[in-house]
C-alpha cells in the first residue's frame, strides 16, 4: 500500500543529508502505485517531484512545497534471451531496484556489461536519465530502452536510440520532459568462464594486472572497482564520514583541442570517446558500428583543475559544515549539519577559482531542486 506522510525531512532520503521538508511525501512500493501517484500529481496544481536513491540530487533548504513521490519499486526480471546476439541476457528492471545490487546480481551470474559500474549509489530508474557510467563502462552500452510514464500520464516505451544518451545527459535529464521512468530493459554478454567485458580503462587495469583491452573475471573486476571508489570515499558507508556526499560533484569538462593547448602541458586530457551505440528493440539486434570520435574536442580532468587550482582535500570555507572530500577533490561532503546553501556556497567557491585559474567552467552532476548554484 501507498505510504503517505506530511512534512518528511527529505535530508534523511538523500546521501548528502541535506534537503528541507517535502508539504506531502508519497512512497510507491510497486508499479501500480507509482503510476497511480505520479497520475494523481499531474492531475493537481501543485509541485511535484520524484525521488530515487537521493544520491544525484542536491535539495534546497525550503524543501518541497508539494509532492516527492518515492520510487521504491523492486524486481529484476528476466527476458527471452536474443539467442545469436553478442548480449544475449535480457532483463526489465524495476526503477526502484536498487543499481549496485543489480550489478551484484549480475556479476553472480556471470552477465557481463555492468562490473565496472559496481558501488554506485543510487536506483536503476536513475541510470539512463544520467547516462552513469564508471571505469569505461556505460549504461548506454547495454540499455535497450526504458518504459515511461510520460507528461499526459501515458505509459510507453522509448527505446534507447531515442533518449540521446550522452556523457552523463539524456533528453530525460535536459529535454524538458517530466517523464517518470518505471522500468528499464538491458543487455548483457554471458560467457562460460564468467569474464567481464573488455577492461577500457588504465587505473583498473593496473588494479587487475591485466593490459588494457583484456577480461578479467567478473567477481576480481567487481571487487576491484568497490576498492577502488572505496579508497575515494566514493562507496556509501555508515563508517566513512567522506561517503556523505552526492558522488561527484562536477562533470569532467569538455573543451575544444585548442583551448586545451593553452592549459598547462601536465593537465590530463583524453580524445573525447565516441558515445556507445545504443541497443536496438528487437531481441536479436545487434549493437551498431561505435561513432568515429570527435576530433577537434577532449575531456578534461576536473579534479586536477580543482586541485590546481588551490582546493585541497577537505578544504572548506570558514565556519562551513561542507566541506570537499579528504579521499577526492571531485565531491563535496556534508561533514554533520550542512545546510544545501552551504554546499552551493562551496561549489560556487570551486568553480570561481577553477575559471579564474584556468578559464573553465565547471558544470556540476547532480541535479538541484530548489537551490541555485
Amino acid at each position: 500500500m501507498t505510504t503517505t506522510r506530511e512534512n518528511e525531512p527529505l535530508s534523511a532520503h538523500t546521501t548528502l543529508r541535506v534537503g528541507g521538508p517535502a508539504a506531502r511525501f508519497v512512497e510507491a512500493a510497486t508499479i501500480d502505485e507509482l503510476v497511480d501517484a505520479v497520475r494523481e500529481a499531474q492531475a493537481g496544481f501543485d509541485d511535484w517531484r520524484v525521488l530515487g536513491g537521493g544520491s544525484n540530487v542536491v535539495i534546497g533548504d525550503e524543501g518541497v512545497d508539494g509532492t516527492v513521490i518515492r520510487i521504491a519499486t523492486r524486481g529484476v526480471e528476466r527476458l527471452p534471451d536474443a539467442p545469436g546476439s553478442s548480449r544475449p541476457i535480457r532483463l526489465r528492471v524495476q526503477a526502484g531496484e536498487g543499481w549496485d545490487a543489480l550489478v551484484a546480481l549480475t556479476v553472480e551470474n556471470g552477465w557481463a556489461g555492468l562490473e565496472a559500474m559496481s558501488g554506485i549509489p543510487g536506483s536503476t530508474g536513475a541510470a539512463p536519465i544520467q547516462n552513469i557510467g564508471a571505469y569505461g563502462q556505460e549504461v548506454a552500452e547495454n540499455l535497450i530502452a526504458v518504459e515511461v510514464l510520460d507528461d499526459d500520464g501515458e505509459r510507453r516505451v522509448i527505446p534507447a536510440p531515442d533518449l540521446k544518451l550522452g556523457y552523463r545527459t539524456s533528453v530525460l535529464k535536459h529535454g524538458g520532459t517530466r517523464a517518470v521512468v518505471l522500468s528499464v530493459d538491458l543487455a548483457l554478454e554471458h560467457n562460460a568462464d564468467a569474464r567481464s567485458r573488455p577492461v577500457q580503462y588504465a587505473q583498473l587495469a593496473e588494479a587487475l594486472g591485466v593490459a588494457i583491452g583484456e577480461r578479467a573475471p567478473l567477481v576480481g573486476v567487481r571487487a576491484a572497482v568497490l576498492a577502488l571508489r572505496a579508497g575515494k570515499g566514493m562507496v556509501l558507508d555508515a563508517a566513512d564520514p567522506n561517503s556523505v556526499s552526492a558522488g561527484s560533484f562536477f562533470t569532467n569538462p569538455i573543451v575544444s583541442e585548442a583551448f586545451a593547448r593553452t592549459l598547462p602541458t601536465d593537465a590530463p586530457r583524453w580524445p573525447l570517446a565516441p558515445e556507445p551505440p545504443a541497443l536496438a528493440m528487437p531481441l536479436g539486434a545487434e549493437p551498431a558500428p561505435p561513432a568515429e570520435p570527435a576530433s577537434d574536442e577532449v575531456k578534461l580532468s576536473a579534479a586536477w583543475l580543482i586541485e590546481h587550482a588551490g582546493i585541497t582535500r577537505g578544504f572548506a570555507l570558514p565556519g562551513s559544515r561542507a566541506a570537499v572530500s579528504k579521499k577526492h577533490t571531485l565531491a563535496l561532503i556534508n561533514t554533520g549539519g550542512a545546510t544545501a546553501a552551504e554546499v552551493a556556497q562551496l561549489a560556487r567557491y570551486i568553480q570561481t577559482r577553477v575559471m579564474s585559474e584556468f578559464g573553465v567552467v565547471l558544470h556540476p552532476e547532480p541535479v538541484f531542486v530548489n537551490l541555485e548554484l
